[in-house]
């Protein structure tokens, strides 16, 4: 046996997930909060300009991003899934032996894996997917409707059932661990905040609304995709629909 088991991210991971007989149970720490923003009052100050020049469209996509919980019920196209699949995950160029992808990994490892909830979806029938980058395609694992089951698994935020998709993002811990121990997991935690926000800004960029979730049963989520919790466990979800 290794030491993965043995590592703070193992433990860390374990000791925060959410189940349904704890999660009311458990003690909310007295921690006192913090401004929102922090001050130098007596710096010299430097305005900033701005006037400055920015790609339209990529100011706009920036400006009007905001996490969207109502979907309407035209469904999202194959092109749309395609296209945020790319932005999030997709290879984008190659070094020596890394294939790089559209977000920064530490180290190149990209621990995180993507699963799809397909919910309302041009050409694809509904079902739980697997994203494969090499292949840019998707593995089936599942061909029934499971938006319920993912919304019972979060806590039973009901608009992740009305989504077209709900993308489910996991970390397979050694591939990141091996060379980075305790480390390891502030890793896997900023890569999924990268692929996630590629993901966001790709929505707004195609008029579509999104929005992240991190409130989940970790191991109920794990089950419906078949992960076990130890050596891959989910860790995000995002979900993206049509605006109404």
């Amino acid at each position: 046996m290794d030491d993965l088991k043995k590592s703070l991210g193992y433990q860390y991971l374990q000791d925060t997930k959410f189940d349904r007989q704890t999660i009311r149970r458990k003690a909310r720490m007295d921690i006192a909060s913090a401004p929102p923003y922090k001050q130098y009052d007596d710096a010299e100050k430097v305005t900033l300009p701005t006037d400055w020049d920015m790609d339209r469209e990529l100011r706009q996509t920036l400006q009007h991003r905001r996490s969207c919980r109502q979907f309407g019920e035209s469904p999202l196209s194959m092109k749309d899934i395609s296209m945020l699949l790319w932005a999030s995950q997709g290879i984008t160029g190659r070094a020596g032996n890394f294939f790089l992808r559209a977000a920064p990994s530490a180290g190149a490892l990209y621990p995180v894996e993507t699963y799809l909830s397909v919910q309302n979806v041009e050409t694809i029938d509904a079902g739980l997917f697997h994203f494969q980058p090499a292949e840019f395609s998707l593995d089936k694992l599942s061909g029934e409707f499971s938006g319920n089951k993912v919304t019972e698994s979060a806590l039973g935020q009901s608009f992740l059932a009305q989504a077209g998709v709900v993308f489910i993002w996991s970390a397979i811990l050694r591939r990141n661990f091996s060379k980075y121990g305790h480390r390891g997991m502030r890793y896997i935690f900023m890569d999924a905040g990268h692929i996630s926000q590629n993901l966001l800004l790709a929505a707004e960029a195609l008029g579509l609304g999104a929005c992240p979730v991190a409130a989940f049963y970790d191991d109920e989520l794990n089950a419906l995709l078949g992960l076990d919790g130890t050596e891959e466990s989910v860790i995000y979800m995002a979900a993206v629909g049509t605006k109404e």
